[in-house]
């Protein structure tokens, strides 16, 4: 049985009329990184300030640590470190006395200091006053501040963000190594899909306040598919064997594209045609890149949506097939 750390049920939340966040269930398990990823203004921080109690929700309800947010508020965010879009610090001041302020405030033993300034590597500048860090310093010190009282759940709203690929690997490291060496389950949320793949095991993809996919990060990967290409000479012949093979290939520009099709069939077919005396120039597996799979969900998504608001009343059929 999977321990969700973070449960939603239809949360919701509108400003003037309008749904930031519609009818959000979300499930993030224990032990994990999970990627929540959406187009900028999508609801993934409108979401993540209600899971921080900054913001109250219209309706709905969130569950972590098998609580409930709204009756066990302190308890919850006791167990809970977070960054909200850019980090705060005092600029005059180095890392070690902007640390301090925080861990005065959350009473917890001064060598944890030490120990999240080396977690995020910053050990070594750590008398330096902190305006003259970089952007990926800063963020890791906004870690670092959100580590202070050893949570065991880490809300991180777009780390990533404006940092050059320097930055962007040093975060990505860090935030990869949470779930193995210190037991946090980490939720990150980003509009970069590509970034995201690279460190979360689970995802859920938010646009326009819906979830419109949650799932293993394997599962979205094989939701991409792949398709072969064959290059050779007189493909329209080609394809006539290969509908005898069994197999049934599209033409286009001179190549036959097949989906599902596994090894073996490929095998069987390629020594079909050299047998046919066709010249095999290529064979390569194509795989639909996530980022064009995420723009193509968040379109569907876009679409399906406008069918609901255009369709004529009594077309309640075409809603539910929508929805």
């Amino acid at each position: 049985m999977t321990n969700f750390m973070i449960e939603t049920r239809n949360l919701t939340k509108k400003y003037k009329g309008t749904s930031a966040v519609n009818a959000l269930n979300l499930s993030i398990p224990q032990g994990e990184i999970y990627g929540f990823l959406g187009p900028n203004g999508a609801g993934k921080t409108t979401t993540i300030r209600m899971l921080l109690g900054l913001i109250k929700p219209d309706s709905g309800l969130v569950r972590m640590f098998d609580q409930d947010l709204k009756k066990d508020r302190i308890s919850i965010l006791r167990r809970v470190g977070s960054l909200v879009e850019y980090p705060s610090y005092y600029g005059h001041l180095n890392a070690i006395e902007n640390l301090e302020t925080i861990r005065s405030i959350l009473n917890v033993d001064k060598i944890r200091i030490d120990e999240v300034l080396h977690t995020v590597g910053l050990t070594k500048d750590a008398k330096r006053p902190v305006k003259g860090y970089s952007l990926g310093m800063k963020q890791r010190l906004g870690i670092a501040s959100a580590l202070l009282g050893s949570p065991e759940l880490l809300i991180l709203d777009e780390p990533t963000n404006g940092l050059d690929p320097s930055g962007i690997l040093e975060i990505r490291e860090l935030i990869k190594q949470m779930p193995k060496q210190q037991g946090i389950t980490v939720l990150v949320s980003s509009h970069l899909l590509s970034e995201v793949e690279q460190m979360a095991s689970s995802v859920g993809i938010i646009n326009e306040g819906k979830m419109i996919f949650q799932d293993s990060m394997p599962n979205l990967q094989r939701q991409a598919g792949s398709e072969i290409h064959i290059s050779l000479s007189q493909p329209e012949a080609a394809m006539i064997i290969a509908r005898e093979q069994g197999c049934f290939p599209r033409l286009h520009q001179d190549q036959l594209i097949f989906k599902g099709i596994d090894n073996g069939q490929i095998a069987r077919l390629v020594a079909a045609l050299v047998d046919a005396r066709h010249s095999i120039y290529r064979v390569e597996e194509r795989r639909k890149s996530l980022e064009q799979l995420f723009m193509t969900m968040t379109a569907n998504a876009n679409s399906a949506e406008r069918s609901i608001v255009e369709a004529p009343r009594g077309a309640g059929l075409r809603k539910e097939v929508a929805q």
